[in-house]
C-alpha cells in the first residue's frame, strides 16, 4: 500500500509505506478458518438432525400403521358365534404378537433402512364390563450415523365393535 502525503510548506511529498504484518495476516486467516469451520459444522448438524427427524417420523408412521391394523380387526361380541380376531388373555396379562420387519419409507440412496414393529394387547379390567383392551405398538429403528437404536411407541384403547 502506498500513501502520499502533501505538506503545505512547499517541500517534496513524503512517501509512506504501510502494510499488514505477517502476524495480522495469520490472525485474519485463523479467524476466517474458525468461522468457516463453525458454518460447516452447523450445516452438518442441521443435515444430521433433518435426517434423524425424517427417520423418526417414518417410524412413527409405521407404528401407527400397526396400530390401525389392530384397530381394524373384527371384534364383535353380538355376533353368533362371537368374533374376536385378536384375542387377549382373560387374566389381564399382556400378549405380544410376532414382530414385523419392513423397510422404512425414507428417501435415501444405498441400502434401505429396516424397521421392526412389535404389537401387544392387554386386557383392561378383566371380568368386568365394558371389555377394553390396551393396544401398544412399538417401532424400533436404528439411526445409521450413530448406530443407536430408537423406538417410537403408540398406545391406545380398543373396545368391541358392538357391546
Amino acid at each position: 500500500m502506498l500513501v502520499r502525503c502533501r505538506q503545505m510548506d512547499g517541500r517534496q511529498p513524503r512517501v509512506l509505506r504501510a502494510a499488514f504484518t505477517l502476524i495480522e495476516v495469520l490472525m485474519c486467516v485463523t479467524i476466517l478458518a474458525l468461522v468457516m469451520a463453525g458454518v460447516i459444522y452447523g450445516y452438518a448438524q442441521t443435515n444430521r438432525f433433518a435426517e434423524w427427524s425424517s427417520m423418526s417420523l417414518a417410524a412413527q408412521s409405521y407404528a401407527l400403521q400397526g396400530l390401525e391394523q389392530v384397530r381394524s380387526a373384527k371384534w364383535d361380541l353380538q355376533a353368533n358365534p362371537k368374533i374376536d380376531y385378536l384375542p387377549a388373555p382373560s387374566d389381564g396379562s399382556t400378549i405380544s404378537y410376532a414382530p414385523q420387519s419392513d423397510y422404512m419409507d425414507v428417501p435415501a440412496t444405498g441400502a434401505p433402512f429396516t424397521v421392526t414393529n412389535c404389537i401387544s394387547l392387554k386386557r383392561i379390567n378383566p371380568g368386568s364390563a365394558p371389555q377394553l383392551r390396551q393396544v401398544t405398538s412399538v417401532c424400533y429403528w436404528k439411526f445409521p450415523r450413530t448406530g443407536q437404536v430408537y423406538s417410537n411407541t403408540v398406545i391406545t384403547y380398543r373396545a368391541p365393535d358392538h357391546q
